[in-house]
């Protein structure tokens, strides 16, 4: 065989050998999955507890009415700053007040009977000395003494009967006058009137069982303000009283304000229709004292609210994104077992390694055991971490380049 012959079937060989190394190292490649990688690190983390509602008065009172008449003077507006006693509305109370007059009267009357009473017992008293002084004498039999004695007791009672008959007339003219006083309504605290539903002119009614009096007003104190939130089912052990929130309000944007949760619902807020049958999400309120509120704050703005349930500095963390929930390998019969956990890179596989988990901020959670920092880790896509296994041949995903840039 000639030199020259011998060298071209040499490089026919070589490049025969580079072909099928190559088609190994493409099926290679094809074969591993791309993902996007990270770092555990150690950062700080807030936990936080995010929930929407409604700005209101740490103090309010709706006035209803106590008595049945007609609005014949009002007072006030809505809006109006009040003090306590100061006059809002007056209900007709020319009715009640006759009563309250009648009453009087009628005690007056009671007065004259007790006075004839007592007179009539002292006269019957009299009677009884000198019947007693006849029957000594032997002028009148023991009958006559015997009546004399009955009188004095029975002008006796009657003036006690009259007595009793004067308190109930005492307590009577009391009750009517506390009825005329209700006509005049005053404010019982510092305040703005906030609401007003009734205009002068029309009749107030008291309430009963079954139907609600009508609401006069309300009056709130605004110097302490709550931002009442409602919070998830699923988040509501994590709110205890004493942490701190910031309160967003629609009515001031680009402002946040501070504040102190004073209050946690120990039962769920109540719907039009009950629990039964509602497919409602469950919510709980809890109170947010706000420290410093806006001059011009009113009832019922809307508000929203990050209650920092807790915090940790410097601790191992990972992107929310990349914490995987699979079946727990060897769990019993029945319901299995599941462990939580992630994917850490090593030589170009995955190797799933099992972790426990602290506070979750709003990207990242702490990991408390099964992971240190600087291990690098699978962050995504979603679809490839719901794939893989352990062991997986796996390479990084590579940045997409903007084709529009030149």
């Amino acid at each position: 065989m000639k030199r020259r012959t011998k060298i071209i079937i040499a490089i026919v060989a070589v490049l025969v050998a580079a072909l099928v190394i190559g088609g190994f190292a493409s099926r290679r490649g094809k074969d591993a999955t791309e993902v996007t990688l990270g770092k555990a690190g150690q950062l700080d983390i807030t936990a936080k507890v995010t929930a929407n509602g409604r700005i209101d008065a740490k103090r309010k009172v709706d006035l209803s009415a106590n008595v049945m008449g007609q609005i014949v003077n009002l007072a006030v507006r809505e809006g109006d700053v009040v003090k306590r006693g100061s006059f809002l509305l007056q209900i007709d109370q020319k009715q009640l007040a006759a009563s309250a007059q009648g009453a009087a009267a009628s005690l007056q009357a009671l007065f004259s009977d007790r006075d004839a009473a007592r007179a009539n017992a002292e006269e019957s008293s009299r009677n009884l000395q000198r019947a007693q002084k006849n029957f000594s004498d032997r002028i009148i039999p023991l009958a006559e003494l015997e009546r004399a004695r009955t009188a004095l007791e029975a002008a006796r009672a009657n003036v006690s009967s009259i007595e009793r008959r004067i308190d109930q007339a005492r307590a009577n003219v009391t009750a009517a006058q506390d009825t005329l006083s209700k006509t005049t309504m005053r404010a019982p605290m510092d305040g703005i009137v906030t609401s007003l539903p009734v205009e002068e002119g029309e009749v107030a009614v008291i309430g009963t069982m079954n139907n609600p009096g009508t609401k006069l007003l309300t009056i709130a104190d605004m110097s302490v303000v709550e931002a009442v939130m409602e919070v998830d089912e699923t988040d509501i052990p994590n709110v205890k009283l004493g942490q701190r929130a910031t309160v967003t309000i629609d009515a001031y944007p680009n402002k946040t304000f501070t504040g102190l949760v004073t209050e946690v619902g120990s039962s769920p807020i109540s719907r039009d229709g009950g629990l039964g049958g509602s497919t409602e999400a469950i919510n709980f309120e809890v109170k947010i004292q706000i420290d410093n509120p806006p001059v011009g704050v009113r009832p019922g703005f809307s508000a929203s609210a990050d209650i920092v349930t807790g915090t940790r500095s410097k601790v191992v963390s990972i992107p929310l994104q990349s914490l995987v929930v699979r079946e727990k390998p060897n769990s019993g019969p029945g319901k299995p077992e599941e462990e939580e956990g992630v994917f850490v890179f090593e030589n170009g596989t995955a190797k799933f390694a099992p972790v426990k988990t602290g506070l979750s901020g709003d990207s990242n959670i702490e990991v408390v055991t099964g992971l240190k920092s600087g291990q690098q880790i699978v962050t995504g896509p979603f679809k490839a971490l719901r794939d893989i296994k352990d062991g997986s041949k796996l390479k990084e995903q590579k940045e997409k380049k903007d084709e529009n840039k030149s």
